[in-house]
């Protein structure tokens, strides 16, 4: 039985959940005066200076860019690690496969805070610090056991029989993998790479311990805004909305691969 009201709760649940991203956009499209000194519901002089400064600034755009770099990295050796390790725990069976398995899943349990001290001392002492490599291998550390998850889930719904079959017409485990195995998972595939690229891209904490020029990532660039002129609010704004295009824009390609997800695997 459909609610009367049940319209208008939506509607109003969604303007709740747009709002701070609408007023996010609207303080970057004022200036720093206007953001302190007056409340207004839109720009009352639009600017996009904000955003020029960004796009302009090379201590703005490499934070991106970093940022970019090891979030790629860090899903794709997450995937390549974590693909014949669910493949593993989902057709065979050897000592102590389940025990392993929930020593997989404790890591992901785990804070970031816990690792980052080892990781800068191990990184510092062999020359990764301030690496795109270096944060790309923490965040393995918590996306690797989620992939795992993930995947392990998919492919057991994956009938043994498809791999006999196919070891029976001649394929070798290599071309059975990329050409039968792996397009019948696609959509585990799309889901483990949308929650470590999510993971990696919105993780502070290790990125910002574990770099410091090279690799800073946006994350990092955006909690030292403050100047001797007080705190740029404007800028600060513009970065946030920038920050928001790229996972907007991963769920936009995945979202197919996400429903079947919650339909079908562990999400």
């Amino acid at each position: 039985m459909r609610l009367k009201g049940q319209p208008f709760v939506m509607a109003a649940y969604l303007i709740f959940l747009m709002l701070p991203i609408y007023w996010l956009l609207n303080m970057s499209l004022k200036t720093n005066t206007e953001i302190t000194s007056t409340f207004s519901m839109w720009p009352v002089n639009l600017t996009f200076e904000n955003y020029a400064t960004i796009l302009t600034d090379p201590s703005w755009y490499m934070g991106y860019v970093n940022s970019l770099i090891y979030v790629v990295l860090n899903t794709a050796i997450s995937l390549g690690v974590a693909l014949p390790a669910a493949y593993a725990f989902s057709r065979y069976r050897f000592m102590g496969d389940k025990h392993l398995f929930f020593w997989l899943l404790t890591n992901r349990m785990a804070p970031p805070a816990v690792f980052a001290l080892p990781f800068f001392q191990l990184y510092s002492s062999v020359g990764l610090f301030d690496t795109h490599l270096a944060v790309a291998l923490a965040h393995c550390l918590f996306n690797v056991p989620l992939a795992v998850w993930i995947l392990e889930g998919f492919m057991r719904g994956v009938p043994k029989e498809i791999d006999e079959t196919a070891y029976i017409d001649g394929y070798s485990f290599g071309a059975f993998f990329m050409k039968i195995f792996l397009p019948l998972i696609a959509s585990g595939v799309g889901v483990a790479a949308f929650f470590c690229f999510m993971f990696s891209w919105v993780e502070l904490l290790l990125s910002r311990t574990l770099t410091s020029v090279d690799a800073k990532p946006i994350a990092a660039t955006m909690t030292r805004t403050v100047s001797a002129s007080g705190m740029d609010w404007g800028v600060l704004a513009a970065a946030g909305v920038l920050t928001i295009i790229p996972g907007a824009l991963v769920i936009y390609f995945v979202r197919n691969y996400i429903a079947k997800g919650f339909a079908l695997g562990r999400v």
